[in-house]
């Protein structure tokens, strides 16, 4: 007999060498293992099915697959205990389809399946997204009897939410009779996963309620809640249960904090979190300030922080370049847009799907379709995201055409469309006045592509036969929707109403639109000037009253030109800027040459009680011409002054931005490209 490196125990001690495998499997001194195995087999103790298991399990837990395959194979007699130790070892170490096969080819040498290899195989399904296999293994869970075991039961909840069947994931849930801290995480997680973030805050009370023991990690998830739903009340309750428990120091729970405040808006307690991790700032926790300043539209702080992590020597990752070139795009910031296109090359992010598809966006936003188009054809496999931003970036601009060809492709490639593709395809087809397109691809959403029709899509059918004059007809639909429509439906028929002249109507939908949101003025002002255009004044001076008695703030129009990285914005009549005379000398100058040429001001889209010498003036001092004037002044020759008008569902998103709409604009001054 041979001593273990001086230990005094013997080799042929099958309970003490399964002991030391243990340990060392546990404290993964693989080499430790190695020698121990060799010194078996040349001391022609060959071992057993018993220490063939443990060496199997002490291999594939140190991620050496070779190892415990080529073991595995060699073995001449394999138990229950030998499978589950190969199948567990591929799952674990992210070889998921061998864990599917080994699990397969257990079945048909008769093995018996174990909770444990079930539950390796769930976690492999869960990772491929084979829903159909795992509910094959669940029957069988079910059929082993294996139902009520916990670490079964989290499995297979875990696996039903990723995979997107959360009805299937609650059932699987409920039928647990005792549910531990890491079930209620697998079925949080799953609602957040699944956007269903109120479900996820009531499971949390539930869990609360039933005294189930709370762990950071069920914290983190519910926090995700709270940042998505920016319900910062509920996460100040997480935050205060964070410091109790002892968790405030924990990287991911900082992180996950930081982030729950940056969303809500509060960036003071997001900065306070942020500076108690100091000493372990990680791009996670910058990127959540980041998308604190971008959800704020305050994209130059957002910018600094780019700056400030790059001085840091941190370097990006996807999701850093996403939230910063997507506030670019929503503020049309077309330079810095192109330099932040530069770093995802240096970075080699420019093969990310999500990045690829954010700057096809910010191309498409600030006008430049053809690269919007050429970046789009760089991506190799265009997935769900890039197909509906292409069609999303054609429809802003009104060409239903270009997003109709759009779609067709992506059905063409195989690719399935998404309640997202149908807005947009819709928005487009109503941009561009194609009602019988637009209604056709409404009533297929269920019927051909089984995506049911949520609110937005029924606001879109709204906007697309109200802009078309067809009121009768919207009014029907709206009659006939399965619920009431929302506030952007609200405003699209009142919008409508507006422009084709139907007064009755267009108080219906205000009287609507009033009771969904009182306190914005957006309804009363559209409806004031629906009774200015029919010179109904004393109607207007009763609405103006209500809008002051009521503390209704209405909302300026504004129109802002970025020249040389500074952005210079202007209101009616602006007086403030300090190259003011400049810009109304050039202004009036620019009014007598387009008189000679035939221009004629409308007066009657000024839907004020006053003289139209007046009303003539304030054309004249419209804060776009204003914007224009001064590009003209200021930019080289040569340079290219594009409109960059905000995005309709943007702006006319509720009833307090309604009646800017249309007088809000962007201008960008830039070298041709």
């Amino acid at each position: 007999m041979y001593n273990l490196f001086g230990s005094g125990h013997k080799l042929s001690d099958t309970k003490t060498v399964a002991h030391l495998i243990q340990t060392y499997a546990r404290t993964k001194e693989l080499n430790k293992g190695k020698q121990l195995h060799a010194m078996l087999i040349r001391g022609g103790c060959l071992p057993n099915t018993f220490l063939s298991n443990h060496f199997l399990n002490l291999y594939s837990k140190c991620g050496e697959l070779d190892y415990t395959i080529k073991l595995f194979d060699k073995m001449s007699q394999r138990n229950m205990v030998s499978w589950t130790s190969i199948i567990t070892g591929f799952a674990h170490n992210s070889r998921f389809q061998e864990a599917l096969s080994s699990f397969c080819q257990m079945r048909i040498e008769g093995e018996i399946a174990t909770q444990f290899a079930l539950s390796s195989v769930l976690q492999a399904c869960t990772s491929l997204g084979a829903i159909q296999f795992g509910t094959q293994v669940h029957c069988l869970v079910v059929k082993c009897g294996f139902g009520c075991e916990l670490f079964v039961g989290s499995n297979l909840t875990d696996m039903y939410s990723k995979c997107g069947e959360l009805s299937d994931a609650c059932k699987a849930f409920e039928e647990m009779p005792c549910k531990d801290a890491v079930l209620w995480t697998s079925m949080i997680d799953g609602f957040v996963k699944n956007g269903d973030f109120k479900k996820a805050l009531t499971a949390y009370m539930k869990m609360v309620t039933d005294d189930v023991f709370i762990d950071q990690h069920v914290l983190c998830s519910t926090l995700s809640a709270c940042s998505a739903l920016k319900a910062s009340s509920f996460g100040k309750s997480l935050h205060a249960t964070i410091l109790k428990l002892g968790f405030e120091y924990e990287t991911f729970i900082g992180n996950a904090l930081t982030d729950m405040y940056s969303k809500s808006g509060d960036m003071v307690s997001a900065s306070n979190v942020f500076q108690i991790h100091s000493d372990c700032i990680s791009i996670v926790s910058l990127t959540a300030i980041i998308d604190g300043y971008v959800e704020m539209d305050q994209i130059e702080k957002a910018l600094s922080t780019f700056v400030d992590l790059r001085r840091r020597g941190i370097e990006p990752n996807e999701f850093t370049f996403t939230s910063l070139i997507k506030a670019c795009a929503n503020q049309a910031k077309l330079e810095h847009g192109s330099q932040l296109h530069g770093q995802v090359v240096k970075f080699n992010f420019k093969r990310d799907p999500f990045v690829s598809s954010t700057l096809v966006d910010m191309y498409g936003k600030c006008g430049l379709f053809d690269h919007s188009i050429q970046l789009f054809d760089e991506i190799e496999n265009p997935d769900e995201i890039a197909w509906n931003t292409l069609v999303g970036v054609f429809s802003q601009h009104g060409l239903g055409r270009n997003a109709i060809e759009t779609f067709n492709g992506m059905i063409h490639r195989g690719l399935k469309p998404n309640a997202v593709t149908f807005v947009n395809l819709l928005k487009g087809c109503s941009h561009a006045g194609m009602v019988e397109d637009g209604l056709n691809y409404f009533s297929s959403m269920e019927k051909i592509y089984g995506v049911v029709p949520k609110e937005e899509h029924y606001s879109c059918v709204i906007d697309l036969l109200g802009r078309a004059g067809k009121l009768k007809e919207a009014e029907d639909f709206i009659n006939n929707m399965p619920f009431e429509p929302n506030v952007f439906g609200w405003c699209s028929f009142l919008g409508a109403c507006k422009i084709h002249g139907d007064m009755e109507r267009a108080k219906f939908a205000a009287d609507k639109l009033m009771k969904l949101e009182p306190e914005n003025s957006g309804a009363h002002v559209l409806l004031s000037n629906i009774y200015a255009k029919e010179k109904q004044w004393e109607d207007v001076q009763s609405l103006r009253k209500m809008i002051k008695d009521g503390n209704m703030n209405k909302l300026p129009g504004y129109s802002w030109v970025d020249i040389r990285n500074k952005t210079h914005v202007f209101g009616v009549e602006d007086w403030s800027h300090p190259q003011k005379k400049e810009i109304y000398e050039k202004l009036d100058n620019l009014l007598d040459q387009i008189k000679r040429i035939g221009y004629v001001p409308q007066t009657e889209s000024v839907l004020i009680d006053m003289d139209d010498n007046l009303k003539e003036k304030l054309l004249h001092y419209h804060s776009e011409r204003i914007a224009v004037a001064f590009s003209l002044l200021t930019c080289p020759t040569g340079f290219i002054i594009s409109p960059m008008v905000r995005v309709p569902v943007e702006i006319t998103g509720n009833a307090q931005k309604l009646e800017s709409f249309g007088k809000d604009m962007m201008l960008h001054a830039r070298k041709p490209y």
